[in-house]
């Protein structure tokens, strides 16, 4: 039966757990799977602009032996109208994994429900699945067991605020979030995530006070304030969000060792300082470069051959 990846929450947490532990492996001993997935041929649609989805999801496929094809809708008949229903049919007959970067997750369900092969999320406005295997496996390197560390989050409630929900939950961390009131995470993903920590051991809490998630954190975590489609909310947001600005300050009230971390790309000023993002504690660049690895393990996994 073919398996999709449009939330963290479609793993159990073993196989979350399976999946880093192989990401592990692929990031050390790349030449080990180099041609896992000769013959293979993943299609990327990207509906949002993209840097490190597009590039880190084309070298993953490439040098595990797939030929990745990626378009944007604008290249697709999707800009004439055909639905992505129809897309997903056509797409399964050439290739052996659709890739998509969209809105609404309804899309990505939709292509799912057609197409015949694996689809993964690769960001919505809902959530974004692939970032947090690279979250979490870049907490994991530096931290060791990830099992009751704390992250902390700032900002605004958005697709990558549920996806670490999700996938802290599932690991058995404790997640903060602080947020202005007004822009929490939905509460559906909030219930969820905290079932979910029940079963582990994790911990899930929300807060409006960004000092209070800080203190002593193990990790420190902020992406933009204007997600893509709110450009127009950008300046409002910016005096909203000034508060919840990853500064110095927020780095001396978490653990002395604590990680930063950022999603990217970055808005250099506003929900990050250069201080922080190029200072010691900051693990953003070996964070991006786990997307590589993590979507190569997930590749693999999703087509059984890892």
């Amino acid at each position: 039966m073919k398996r999709d990846y449009l939330s963290v929450d479609d793993l159990t947490q073993d196989e979350l757990i399976a999946l880093l532990d192989l990401a592990a492996k692929v990031k050390a001993e790349p030449e080990g799977y180099a041609g896992r997935l000769h013959g293979r041929a993943v299609a990327m649609v990207f509906e949002k602009p993209s840097t490190r989805t597009r590039v880190s999801f084309e070298v993953a496929a490439a040098s595990a032996g797939a030929h990745p094809v990626a378009l944007s809708s604008a290249e697709l008949q999707l800009g004439r109208g055909e639905t992505i229903e129809d897309t997903g049919r056509v797409l399964s007959r050439y290739v052996d994994v659709v890739v998509l970067r969209t809105f609404e997750q309804e899309r990505l369900e939709l292509l799912a429900a057609a197409s015949s092969v694996p689809v993964v999320n690769a960001l919505s406005d809902f959530e974004h699945p692939c970032q947090c295997l690279a979250d979490l496996l870049t907490v994991r390197e530096i931290k060791g067991d990830l099992k009751s560390r704390t992250l902390a989050y700032l900002g605004d409630g958005n697709n990558v605020t549920h996806s670490l929900l999700l996938g802290c939950a599932k690991v058995g961390m404790r997640i903060r979030v602080a947020t202005p009131p007004g822009f929490e995470p939905i509460p559906q993903v909030v219930h969820r995530a905290r079932e979910i920590a029940t079963q582990t051991g994790g911990a899930v809490e929300l807060l409006n006070d960004p000092a209070e998630a800080c203190s002593g954190a193990d990790v420190l975590y902020t992406d933009v304030w204007a997600s893509m489609g709110q450009e127009g909310e950008a300046d409002e947001r910016a005096l909203v969000f000034l508060a919840y600005q990853l500064n110095e300050r927020m780095v001396e009230l978490a653990a002395p060792d604590v990680t930063v971390l950022h999603c990217l790309p970055a808005h250099r000023g506003q929900e990050i300082t250069d201080e922080v993002i190029d200072g010691p504690h900051s693990a953003v660049w070996d964070q991006a470069e786990n997307r590589m690895h993590t979507q190569k393990a997930l590749l693999l996994f999703l087509l059984g051959v890892a």
